[in-house]
């Protein structure tokens, strides 16, 4: 049984959202090389020394922006793949479909990709040469999603598969050569023949 958070903890808790909230809205707004600790600070109505307390500088509070995104992106992942249960095929194509579609509105993927676009970036690289995090979170949710609906398929086989469709999803995100909806069918075949 897991035991409640202190009030501490909580209060910590809630001060590292409203910091990772205020970065994300500055980023969307400005860009990420024009977001400064103390703008955070500023807008999370906090000094500029607590923002540096908690993620000890930019690369602390990259990184914390990103997981965050990236797990509110792998838990739609996860809703859509569940509702499709063993269908792998139509699980894969929403899964992916909405993951695309989602990265073209969403207004901090679109700043991280037009910023990285005119210059360096220390977001982007959480999508392609850092991308231990996305690939690590999808892959468990896909491993999760196989281990209920495929458990006749072996661990090394669906791994191999899980890695394989996240990175491709993510190349497309990065750099969209179709419309969504001809992507995800793609890759949803990919897959499928992945698991094979």
């Amino acid at each position: 049984m897991t035991s409640a958070p202190s009030y501490r903890e909580a209060t910590r808790a809630r001060l590292r959202e409203s910091l990772i909230a205020a970065a994300r809205a500055l980023t969307v707004a400005h860009g990420w090389d024009n977001v400064r600790m103390a703008d955070v600070a500023s807008a999370a109505g906090v000094s500029r020394q607590t923002v540096y307390n908690e993620f000890e500088g930019r690369p602390g509070l990259a990184e914390a922006l990103a997981t965050a995104e990236i797990r509110h992106f792998v838990a739609a992942v996860r809703e859509e793949l569940l509702a499709h249960g063993p269908d792998v095929r139509a699980a894969a194509h929403a899964a992916i479909l909405h993951t695309l579609r989602e990265a073209e509105v969403n207004p901090l993927v679109r700043a991280v990709l037009t910023s990285a676009r005119g210059g360096a970036d220390e977001l982007l690289p959480y999508l392609t040469t850092r991308s231990g995090l996305v690939l690590e979170a999808a892959g468990a949710v896909i491993e999760e999603w196989a281990a209920a609906h495929l458990p006749d398929a072996g661990p090394g086989v669906v791994r191999l598969a899980a890695e394989s469709i996240v990175r491709l999803t993510v190349s497309h995100i990065v750099l969209p050569l179709a419309e969504p909806a001809t992507t995800a069918t793609a890759l949803a075949e990919v897959f499928v023949r992945l698991l094979r």
